[in-house]
């Protein structure tokens, strides 16, 4: 589901059935605000950019709503309306493809999240120009682990580990009180191979980079993650951003927001956030830590990889 494996697990005397809840709650999210699917609130108000107001779910608004905050917090690194170029482009499609100058003009263009509408009253949103489209694939993959989280809790689930692709959300410790071990992707390597750990209790763990979709056309990489200013994939020298928070849908965005603002930067707004830590790989594997780091245990396991104490 949401593009990706999903893997639940859960203890307590009612755990089977509170992930069988917690699946069809992801399935709920996944209907509302897919957008690579026959139909979806998120396709239908796309479909009226430009022409009316469309009413959605509180669960649909509430993501646009902060979806939008940090749209704005991140100046447009992060946008919502990113829907048309990230259509353009066609990453994780049969029909990925460098486009044209003129083509990625077009989509800029249409790029704009000071241009939606929303209307509190009856959960309604506004796309003011046509062609415009939001896509939530940012930061839907969070609200989903928040949700189903909150599933599991209110079945009585007190210890568990939801993976959504990536986005990592440890319930508590684990059964026997000790803190999870969570390790935490290798960028350069097949997708279960890690460069550190972190011990972690109820907390999530997100992790953007070019490395989780890609394409390659005449012997160059273009990966998933779209600077909004070109249109053209972020080139930065970063190869992860890892966000360890206390919400799901915040670091789900944030990894991105991070990740596009680039290690200098990445790293003051990280300091400056509260119950917020990072971990940043660069192309040369080194790894900078935010402030905090510590406090997780964190341990880089793999020899390739260097700690550097400083931003040089």
């Amino acid at each position: 589901m949401l593009d990706t494996v999903i893997s639940i697990e859960a203890f307590g005397p009612y755990a089977s059935e509170a992930i069988d809840k917690a699946f069809d709650r992801i399935a709920d999210i996944e209907k509302k605000m897919a957008v690579n699917a026959e139909s979806s609130e998120l396709i239908e108000l796309n479909r009226k950019a430009g022409k009316e107001l469309c009413k959605v779910s509180p669960d649909t608004f509430f993501v646009i709503k902060k979806g939008l905050q940090y749209s704005r917090l991140s100046e447009g690194k992060f946008d919502i309306t990113v829907g048309p170029l990230v259509k353009l482009w066609g990453i994780g499609t049969d029909k990925a493809h460098v486009p044209t100058p003129t083509e990625i003009k077009k989509a800029l263009s249409l790029i704009d999240y000071t241009q939606v509408k929303l209307d509190e009253s009856q959960n309604a949103v506004f796309l003011k120009k046509a062609g415009m489209a939001l896509d939530l694939g940012g930061i839907a993959k969070g609200y989903a682990a928040d949700e189903s989280v909150k599933v599991l809790m209110q079945s009585g689930v007190e210890s568990g580990l939801i993976d959504l692709g990536g986005n990592l959300y440890a319930i508590g410790t684990k059964p026997d009180g000790t803190p999870w071990k969570i390790g935490l992707q290798d960028p350069f390597d097949v997708r279960g191979s890690i460069f550190a750990m972190v011990e972690v209790a109820d907390k999530t763990l997100v992790t953007s980079g070019p490395y989780e979709r890609y394409f390659e056309e005449n012997g160059k990489k273009y990966h998933h993650i779209l600077d909004t200013n070109t249109g053209f994939p972020i080139e930065n020298g970063l190869m992860s951003v890892t966000i360890i928070s206390d919400s799901s849908i915040d670091a789900d965005a944030l990894s991105t927001v991070v990740f596009s603002m680039g290690l200098s930067d990445g790293i003051k707004f990280v300091n400056g956030q509260k119950n917020i830590e990072a971990v940043f790989v660069t192309s040369d594997y080194k790894v900078y830590t935010s402030s905090g780091t510590n406090k997780y245990n964190f341990k880089v396991t793999n020899k390739r990889f260097k700690i550097e104490s400083s931003i040089k």
